[in-house]
């Protein structure tokens, strides 16, 4: 049987949560410790884990079909692959650093600047826009202790939480991007293995929407219906059941997690009572 090649992190979190998806898609991965490639047990997929910056050059080589893999290398290695699914997790920016106690006023302040980084292209691009011309000083490894030991000006790497500059007595000034994993493909990959896409991609959306949907069930009197409606988007439209008490009713609808708690708010505030909220496994539309 054909098999669809996919490849991963080979470590850290963005491997964690890519196997994680599989995992909910019900794709089950004979893991063994210290593998380079793994087969799936009940699906027609087997896994490389690769080094996150070497990805784009095998999707472009055809040695894999599909990757799970962080916006941001695309747009440093692979502007030439097409993303097919973004995938919601993973989430970081691409920004520039300076040293604490350096006066930042505008991007103009790093013309000429030394900047670390492990995105070059990505900093030069940027920087085209504004007419600018930096230093660039490619490192691969933690760049943040560039401007201590005065190889670098500035830096410029990923971010997520900021703890790591915080460390390290850096401050964002400028933002270049906003990165998330996605799934990107091959410009090569078969027909046969586009049509296994074309089922991982859809256990995949199903498995989106349910993370970011929330369903709820409610009571509330019968009077009250028309109004509580109104407030529900639900998949086409609520659920209502009668209830074993005269005049009142069971409601029932899906949710988006995002709205969850104000949609909360304003349903009791028109008569909903008995709230319970379920998290989805799954959504097929």
């Amino acid at each position: 049987m054909n098999k669809i090649k996919i490849a991963v992190q080979k470590s850290g979190r963005l491997n964690e949560d890519s196997l994680k998806l599989l995992k909910d898609c019900g794709i089950s991965i004979d893991n063994g410790k210290d593998q380079l490639k793994a087969s799936a047990s009940n699906f027609p997929l087997e896994v490389f884990y690769l080094r996150n910056g070497d990805i784009p050059q095998y999707l472009r080589d055809g040695v894999v079909d599909i990757a799970i893999i962080g916006e941001n290398v695309l747009v440093e290695k692979g502007t030439d692959i097409a993303v097919v699914e973004k995938l919601g997790f993973s989430k970081c920016r691409v920004s520039i650093a300076v040293p604490k106690d350096v006066s930042y006023t505008n991007i103009q302040d790093l013309n000429g600047a030394r900047i670390a980084t492990s995105y070059p292209n990505t900093v030069l691009n940027y920087f085209k826009k504004f007419d600018i011309k930096p230093d660039i000083h490619i490192i691969n490894g933690s760049v943040e202790i560039a401007p201590n030991i005065g190889l670098a000006d500035a830096i410029c790497d990923i971010v997520s939480s900021g703890s790591t500059l915080f460390k390290n007595n850096l401050k964002e000034v400028e933002q270049i991007l906003t990165s998330e994993a996605v799934l990107a493909v091959s410009p090569s990959i078969s027909n046969q293995n586009q049509e296994i896409l074309n089922k991982l991609q859809f256990r995949i959306q199903a498995v989106l929407k349910a993370r970011k949907s929330k369903y709820i069930l409610m009571n509330a009197p019968n009077e009250k219906i028309p109004s509580i409606i109104k407030l529900l988007p639900g998949m086409r439209s609520p659920t209502v059941l009668p209830l074993a008490e005269e005049g009142w009713s069971s409601i029932h609808t899906v949710i988006e997690k995002n709205s969850f708690w104000e949609v909360i708010d304003e349903l009791k505030e028109n008569g909903a009572e008995g709230l319970l909220v379920i998290p989805i496994e799954k959504m097929v539309l």
